[in-house]
């Protein structure tokens, strides 16, 4: 689906009203709003939208300018009349916690979609999803788009790392996507605070994790990033605003180019 068959547009933001609030787990939830006449996002994969409050003037930055940051919903862009986010609420996040302050029936404005990388259909033999925390809705966009075609032979992999098990989002739909696609799609759950049972792999997410799992770079594989800015930084190079950044870290050191990943 094209940008140009989107609710939205780039230049101007649109206000939408808050339909319903629900908590997720100890710090996160998700919030979706209604999309007026039962229409559609028509959001690309893979892309962001840029929040905004409604009112730029009830909530600037010290400098004086409007907050605003890029999410990726949770809901496809074929979902009629709502649109979904998964917001985890940062106590140094001041736009997090600006969401999370909004109540039922109150309005958040939104532009966009702003295209991330534009995913074909078996355009890789693999595709490597290596990044923590709510760096996992871009991902989640491009896995629920592409595992749901039936035509499908990329071979997915996630690295997914996590303070705790508590904190790993959109774990059961993963896990279902898993168990739908078990010759396409694996999951390697990391957290860095384990709790009595827990069995998979702990702490950060290291080159051997990635030799481990994914191996060296192929010839037709590509690798998307996303998370905590240290992690990216660690894995990938840290990006400089929105735009790719020194592509350095854990990957490159692996023999991986930088065509061949790609920081969301």
């Amino acid at each position: 689906m094209s940008g140009s068959d989107s609710l939205f547009n780039q230049n101007s933001f649109t206000a939408i009203k808050l339909k319903k609030i629900s908590p997720y787990n100890h710090n996160s939830s998700t919030f979706t709003f209604e999309l007026p006449d039962n229409r559609k996002s028509g959001l690309p994969v893979a892309s962001c939208l840029v929040l905004r409050a409604t009112d730029p003037e009830a909530f600037k930055d010290p400098a004086g300018n409007p907050y605003y940051r890029p999410y990726t919903p949770i809901s496809t862009s074929d979902t009629a009349g709502e649109l979904t986010f998964l917001v985890k609420r940062y106590e140094a996040g001041n736009f997090s916690k600006y969401i999370h302050s909004l109540k039922e029936g109150e309005t958040l404005s939104v532009k966009g979609p702003f295209l991330k990388f534009p995913y074909k259909a078996n355009e890789f033999d693999e595709v490597a999803f290596i990044g923590g925390g709510t760096g996992i809705a871009p991902f989640y966009q491009v896995l629920i788009h592409a595992l749901s075609n039936k035509e499908n032979t990329t071979k997915f992999k996630l690295i997914y790392s996590n303070i705790s098990e508590k904190d790993i989002l959109l774990r059961a739909e993963l896990d279902a996507l898993k168990a739908a696609n078990p010759e396409t799609f694996d999951i390697i759950y990391l957290v860095d605070q384990p709790t009595e049972g827990w069995t998979g792999p702990t702490g950060f997410i290291t080159a051997a994790h990635i030799k481990e799992n994914i191996g060296g770079p192929s010839t037709n594989i590509k690798v998307f990033v996303c998370g905590p800015p240290p992690q990216v930084a660690s894995l990938a190079g840290a990006k400089d605003g929105a735009n790719q950044g020194t592509f350095s870290g854990i990957l490159r050191e692996l023999g991986y180019s930088q065509e061949q990943v790609l920081k969301f």
